[in-house]
């Protein structure tokens, strides 16, 4: 299985951000092909108290890096892609992770 991880800095406006991100951005991800499950973590503090260095993470999994690769080429994994950019361009972080264990 392979994954791929967007971690989001605090935004300024987070209503804003939350909405566009439940009503607009998070709709065009799950009409991804071949997208096994979407997983979103809202972060809450660091491990010793403090704030979080993120805001938020999203894992995307899919089956392997070439279903993962022929998302991203569709035209759903486009349109999300140009989103993600348009509306969070400066925030996100993203990366391509094989998942080496489950439990």
């Amino acid at each position: 299985m392979v994954k791929l991880v967007a971690l989001y800095k605090h935004p300024e406006a987070r209503e804003d951000f939350d909405k566009h991100y439940e009503e607009t951005h998070t709709p065009l991800v799950e009409k991804m092909p071949g997208l096994k499950k979407l997983e979103v973590t809202r972060m809450q503090s660091a491990p010793m108290g403090g704030d979080a260095k993120y805001y938020m993470e999203a894992a995307m999994y899919f089956e392997d890096r070439a279903a993962l690769d022929a998302a991203m080429g569709s035209p759903e994994g486009r349109a999300a892609a140009k989103d993600v950019m348009d509306f969070a361009g400066p925030l996100v972080t993203m990366m391509i992770g094989e998942v080496a264990r489950e439990s």
